[in-house]
């Protein structure tokens, strides 16, 4: 098959979760091409995923010409686009242009960008949007002729929380009428795309997958030295809710002083969560170690002992599947603390591999890690269970067998019997 991934930029580094279906695809013998709308991602330094190097990516990759920031200059670029790929068809994107029709996304400049590789090379077996927010672009191309295919939208997250929140219950009615086949990450999300109008027997509930291969499982045992070390890997955002962690510590330093909290990731908060650690005079046992690479992450998991992922509702209506952090926490045998929040309750077993509290509550999550400290021997269990179910849920050679199936049975306007199963079964919800 020949499959258009569209994305909003490429190659993003947190989104390993695409790559796994990227490269999933290209090994089962499909010829992928990556469309990056907005093309590279902001800051881009050249630092990439191994893979992205290993399987050539970027020769896969069509990169829109660069939008010019001045609106004047931007204007007689996309004009000169328009003119120089005339021969190939560049005057359908005029109908574009009609903002009461396709939205302010799609009718402005960046149009005449956007579409230069697809007027080269737009027909497709499968178009697969892989966040929501892409879906109107792609039907738009597609119904002016640029873009062919049978379209596949994938929810993750943002594009079914924040975005409906600020767009109104309304904002898929014609994605859900026109776009033949929807993917939801977790059935939180799947249930919530069915309430906002999409067809139950047109969706169906497919989670992000992990190379488990990459992630080894080490059982968990209390430390010789006594020094007890806790985990969080994420975005410094409101949406990964880390404060309540770094509060939560600070509740239990002085009675277990000899822990280590490592916090890995970066982003706008992070100014605010050193004047927090400062305050609550425990920095010398919390630590913000910054971005690192895949390599240095496991690392870092590999000794530790206990993870956290404290994920809130974001002010914004921000929410998140069940995290891949956590997949790979889980992967390596760390038993974890998470919330009662969007699609996590699907990864994390109460009790089983680790523990779920309500959101935003501090002591909540000190409580539950004063019973892990002082009960290190549930830790080999919990984490035998956490990488087990994440084997059986979220391995991506599994999923990505699942994703070709769909893709075949869109071709013959069939579902495979076992999506008609999942719909059943799992979104029933509503």
């Amino acid at each position: 098959m020949k499959i258009a991934f569209i994305v909003w930029r490429f190659p993003v580094l947190s989104e390993a979760f695409i790559l796994n279906q990227i490269i999933g695809l290209i090994e089962r013998g499909h010829d992928v091409h990556i469309h990056p709308v907005n093309g590279l991602p902001k800051n881009y330094t050249g630092k990439v995923h191994p893979v992205v190097e290993e399987y050539k990516l970027l020769e896969r990759t069509y990169f829109p010409p660069v939008v010019p920031e001045n609106w004047y200059v931007r204007f007689l670029k996309g004009v000169g686009l328009f003119l120089k790929n005339i021969h190939k068809g560049s005057f359908k994107t005029l109908q574009l242009l009609d903002s009461s029709k396709y939205g302010d996304e799609v009718a402005n400049l960046k149009t005449l960008y956007r579409t230069v590789s697809l007027l080269q090379n737009g027909s497709y077996d499968i178009i697969h949007c892989q966040f929501g927010t892409l879906a109107p672009i792609a039907l738009a191309y597609r119904d002016a002729g640029i873009l062919k295919g049978k379209l596949i939208t994938t929810f993750r997250g943002i594009d079914i929380s924040k975005y409906v929140q600020e767009n109104g219950a309304n904002v898929y009615d014609q994605l859900f009428k026109e776009g033949e086949f929807f993917l939801a990450n977790c059935e939180f999300f799947g249930n919530r795309a069915i309430n906002l109008g999409c067809d139950a027997k047109r969706l169906v509930v497919h989670g992000s997958g992990l190379d488990c291969t990459k992630f080894s499982f080490k059982p968990r045992y209390y430390p010789v030295d006594g020094k007890i070390k806790i985990a969080t890997t994420g975005r410094l955002v409101e949406k990964k809710g880390i404060e309540y962690a770094i509060r939560a510590i600070a509740k239990i330093a002085a009675s277990h002083p000899n822990i280590e909290y490592n916090i890995i990731g970066d982003g706008v908060l992070k100014q605010q969560f050193e004047q927090l650690i400062s305050e609550l005079n425990i920095g010398h046992i919390v630590k913000l170690l910054g971005w690192k690479q895949q390599k240095e992450i496991v690392e870092i998991l590999d000794n530790s002992h206990i993870f956290i992922a404290p994920s809130v509702t974001a002010a914004d209506g921000n929410q998140d599947a069940p995290v891949n952090t956590l997949k790979e926490a889980m992967a390596m045998g760390l038993p974890v603390i998470s919330t009662i929040h969007g699609g996590i309750p699907e990864l994390v077993q109460e009790d089983i591999s680790g523990f779920l509290v309500p959101e935003r509550d501090e002591d909540a999550i000190a409580k539950k890690l004063t019973y892990l400290i002082e009960h290190p021997e549930r830790w080999e269990k919990m984490g035998a269970s956490g990488r087990a179910r994440v084997e059986e849920k979220y391995d991506m050679n599994k999923l990505n067998d699942e994703l070709v199936a769909i893709y075949q049975q869109m071709l013959t306007s069939n579902l495979p019997e076992q999506v008609q199963a999942q719909n059943t079964q799992e979104l029933i919800r509503v």
